[in-house]
């Protein structure tokens, strides 16, 4: 079978090691949360034939890459239509899949971002994700409040979802091998899928003070409330946004939507 060519456009670096590969599989943690499994750029199907392996998981693969979906139609012939010729963003969740869905993969790097908000947009269906990242992002992801990691990303997805840094992967694991070390993480879907505050108001608040992260939040959240309806007894205002929490944000959030 001809193997499939790595195209740099779509950020493909293929995993070569069965090791890491089945390391990563055993980080998916079904226990009757989800037997629905998406498996995104499967690439050449070193990840799916340790998934396609596992009972009681119904894998579908998802690559936007034809040259991939041919290699794999040949290869695994009984997928049928759970082998899809797709861009994953564009992708309809809630019609392909009904009930709980866990998304595995060797995420493209320079759409990894995209895929976990993308990720977020679905929380409500996807309950748990495990991942290869660069470990620039997988930093960011798990990123506690107070570091210099600590940002967007990581208060949007510590909302919903427990994330954990889980290992570094060397470069020289993949074919191209990348000019970055790269991580695997899992999100866990915690019990705060829905936030007690006004989510779209939350993620103006978040976005607010994170654009203009050299300030306070009483000065950077100025574009969303005027700063005379701000509670000037409220001491979170007074820190730069790094410094606060996904419960601080929920709170300021909620005074906010009072005080507007």
């Amino acid at each position: 079978m001809t193997l499939v060519r790595a195209k740099k456009h779509l950020g493909q670096h293929f995993l070569t090691d069965k090791n890491i590969a089945a390391k990563i599989v055993d980080a998916l943690r079904p226990e009757d949360r989800f037997t629905q499994v998406l498996e995104v750029g499967p690439g050449m199907g070193i990840l799916s034939d340790i998934l396609l392996e596992r009972q009681g998981y119904e894998v579908s693969l998802i690559d936007i890459d034809t040259e991939s979906y041919e290699f794999l139609k040949k290869k695994y012939p009984h997928l049928g239509d759970r082998l899809i010729n797709a861009d994953f963003l564009a992708m309809d969740f809630a019609a392909r899949f009904t009930g709980p869905l866990g998304i595995i993969g060797n995420f493209p790097y320079n759409i990894s971002s995209q895929i976990l908000f993308k990720v977020l947009d679905n929380r409500h269906q996807v309950v748990e994700v495990v991942g290869m990242f660069q470990k620039e992002v997988a930093e960011r992801c798990a990123a506690k409040a107070g570091s210099k990691e600590y940002g967007i990303l990581s208060v949007f997805l510590q909302a919903y979802y427990t994330v954990e840094y889980l290992f570094t992967v060397k470069a020289g694991v993949f074919n191209p091998p990348p000019k970055v070390l790269s991580a695997v993480i899992r999100l866990t879907r915690n019990k705060m899928a829905q936030l007690d505050c006004d989510e779209k108001l939350f993620w103006q608040v978040v976005k607010a003070g994170f654009n203009q992260r050299r300030k306070t939040l009483r000065n950077a959240l100025s574009a969303v409330i005027p700063k005379d309806k701000m509670a000037a007894d409220e001491p979170l205002l007074e820190l730069r946004a790094e410094r606060l929490t996904v419960a601080d944000f929920v709170k300021i959030t909620r005074q906010v939507a009072a005080n507007r």
